[in-house]
């Protein structure tokens, strides 16, 4: 059942789109490992790690359009979930670490025998297996995604006064991950990773093989918004986003719809998260900056609203605008192009980049092929019938 609804979902555009990411998570690391140092083709480990961490943000993106795209709720603060899922993650390296850290406690990381922890504080066991962490990946974000969307659509929050509660929650978990008593290392954060499941966080062949595993969970985030926006559940967060009061009134529980699609996208930017952890090196309390999540809104925005694909697009060009321009003199003038990029997509392209050209492909399709029909009618001597003078 499952494998008919995922290939009923797709269109011409949707399988383009899994060729491409497809394409990519396997040339890319297959050039990055045989081909020599120094060749044209041969992609750099630098630039794997960095492909890598624009894949993972492109997940991020996917799970925002699939609530602001077609269910109309605008969340500042989903870079929390993403977070979440990066600390999960990023407890399970810690633990891997084991007496290889500076203090060479087998059991403590570094900065809780600097902290001078008497013991590991109950919520880090069981991160030292990695069923568990990745587990918890995806029950962490989901489950602060549930408690939060019970309270807030329930008492029936929604538009400006949503998207401000989410920017507080996160910005709460911004102030709360900074203390050095919450144990989740502060200010600092959690680095210094050495291994995932035995392999070497700094090769070469673990690199390739985490962007190869980013690139799976674009496709499998992909198959599974498109899955839900072309059901019969997708029509109707169409509805709740497009006529809210309408949908309810119509028998609908608009609720359960949204508390459903928002613990799902939750789950999704946790998946994000842990997958970007290993390839950054870090996971700190700036991740749960509201600023962070603003500018994956505005990714979204950029590549297209209500697209998925366009979300995913916009990601990566938005990420790959701000490595370029963020390297050389530009740099301190980065946020204000990201406004100014913000403010003219919005006047000049308010559907984005993949919205704007599907606005313009499709009445040009529908013309060439109404067109053909023609041409091939008048071939075969049928016309429409003169009147009789």
């Amino acid at each position: 059942m499952m494998p008919h609804v995922l290939t009923r979902s797709l269109d011409r555009g949707a399988t383009l789109f899994l060729i491409v990411v497809a394409a990519c998570g396997v040339l890319i690391p297959l050039s990055n490992l045989l081909l020599p140092t120094g060749s044209a083709l041969q992609v750099p480990t630098y630039l794997v790690a960095l492909f890598g961490k624009y894949a993972c943000y492109a997940v991020l993106a996917l799970s925002i359009d699939l609530i602001w795209g077609y269910c109309g709720i605008l969340s500042l603060g989903h870079g929390a979930f993403f977070a979440l899922g990066g600390y999960a993650m990023g407890m399970y390296l810690m633990r891997q670490i084991g007496s290889r850290g500076v203090y060479g406690n087998p059991i403590l990381p570094d900065f809780m025998v600097f902290l001078n922890y008497p013991k590991l504080p109950w919520y880090w066991h069981g991160f030292d297996m990695f069923w568990f962490a990745a587990l918890m990946v995806i029950v962490v974000p989901g489950l602060l995604a549930f408690c939060f969307g019970w309270l807030a659509f329930r008492s029936r929050v929604t538009g400006v006064y949503l998207s401000i509660i989410t920017q507080a929650m996160t910005y709460a978990l911004l102030l709360a991950f900074f203390r050095n008593d919450f144990g989740f290392g502060g200010n600092n954060g959690l680095t210094d990773f050495k291994d995932i499941l035995g392999f070497n966080v700094q090769a070469e062949g673990t690199r390739a093989a985490l962007f190869a595993l980013s690139c799976l969970a674009v496709a499998v985030a992909f198959l599974i918004c498109r899955a839900v926006v072309t059901s019969k559940l997708g029509k109707v967060l169409i509805a709740v986003r497009d006529a809210e009061s309408r949908t309810r009134f119509l028998g609908y529980r608009v609720e359960s719809y949204k508390l459903f699609v928002f613990t799902l996208s939750a789950c999704m930017a946790g998946v994000a998260g842990a997958l970007y952890v290993p390839q950054v090196g870090i996971i700190n309390p700036s991740e749960f900056a509201p600023a962070n999540s603003i500018e994956a809104v505005i990714w979204v925005a950029v590549g297209g609203r209500g697209t998925l694909i366009g979300a995913a697009l916009g990601a990566v060009v938005v990420n790959y605008a701000k490595t370029y321009f963020t390297s050389g003199p530009l740099a301190p003038y980065w946020l204000f192009m990201l406004g100014a990029m913000f403010i003219l997509v919005t006047l000049l392209l308010p559907k984005g980049i993949v919205g704007t050209f599907t606005a313009w492909w499709e009445p040009w399709k529908a013309k060439r092929s109404t067109g053909n029909e023609e041409s091939a009618a008048h071939e075969d001597g049928i016309s429409e019938p003169h009147m009789a003078e």
